[in-house]
């Protein structure tokens, strides 16, 4: 098709992420003429072959980016420089390589000493997601209505990037750009911190004796389910988030263990003044995210 952004659209890791572009780019179809993927274990692959979103499921990463015009990385931010060593021998001469980390000074760092000067890079970062994982996860319409935060760098092609921006207004994204120590500040606090506290309220609840924690998961109210809800999330994703991502991510938790000790002061010593304010603060925000059609 000569009017496709690309015409071999390679993509690695056909999770919720990976299987979601694939399926918006299949139901489009302006995307991409040839949609080809590859997952690391042969029953992904074999699973993503029945479910059918992808033109060719590659059995290895060399196969995959082979004669790619663009490669969009959908793996766990730990495994980038891995994969990396593996398919940039492999990678076509002017390829757009992209990704959809959800940290970025991390992928910068693991990309560029693989990257061949041949090859475009444009680091990105789509805003969406569920707590559910793998082939089965993903669909067409996740993307509709978010931010996808591309990071561009000194030298990203300008070419390259107008394409990663158009593949991400035609998933129906909204499009921020800003660079990835920013990119990182920003994400650790609206995103990283919240499944840190998440996980960690769940673990607390699994530490409770026996009587107490089957209370809890018999009574649990709506705040808890709905808190929690993000504590289902991939266990090896989350994990290579939290590592890769460390200085921002205890910045934001310094200042909120600060801010949760105040307010727990102010229960303490029944500071009803400063309790409303904090809570009116916490509905404004809440407000906004609404008004923004993000919550």
């Amino acid at each position: 098709m000569a009017d496709t952004l690309f015409q071999r659209l390679c993509i690695i890791g056909p999770g919720l992420i990976g299987g979601s572009i694939a399926r918006m780019a299949r139901a489009r179809g302006d995307i991409a003429a040839h949609i080809v993927t590859t997952a690391k274990s042969q029953a992904s692959r074999e699973r993503v072959r029945e479910l059918g979103f992808a033109d060719t499921v590659a059995e290895t990463l060399a196969e995959a980016v082979t004669g790619a015009d663009c490669v969009i990385l959908c793996v766990p931010v730990g495994v980038y420089a891995e994969v990396m060593a593996e398919i940039g021998p492999h990678l076509a001469p002017g390829a757009i390589l992209t990704d959809a980390g959800s940290t970025k000074s991390s992928v910068v760092r693991d990309v560029r000493p693989h990257l061949p000067a041949y090859v475009r890079f444009v680091p990105a970062h789509p805003m969406a997601g569920t707590e559910h994982s793998g082939p089965d996860a993903g669909f067409p319409e996740l993307f509709q209505g978010r931010y996808c935060i591309i990071t561009p760098l000194e030298d990203t092609d300008p070419g390259a990037l107008g394409k990663v921006r158009a593949m991400w207004e035609r998933a129906g994204s909204m499009i921020e750009t800003m660079d990835p120590a920013t990119h990182d500040k920003v994400v650790a606090m609206v995103s990283h911190l919240p499944h840190l506290i998440a996980f960690t309220i769940c673990s607390t609840a699994d530490d409770l004796a026996e009587e107490t924690r089957e209370a809890v998961l018999k009574f649990a109210a709506s705040g808890f389910r709905d808190f929690t809800r993000i504590a289902a999330s991939d266990v090896d994703m989350w994990r290579d988030i939290f590592l890769n991502n460390r200085d921002a991510l205890l910045e934001m938790l310094a200042r909120f263990s600060e801010d949760a000790h105040a307010l727990g002061r102010a229960v303490r010593w029944g500071q009803a003044d400063f309790i409303e304010d904090r809570l009116a603060r916490g509905r404004k925000i809440r407000r906004g995210l609404i008004e923004r059609k993000q919550a």
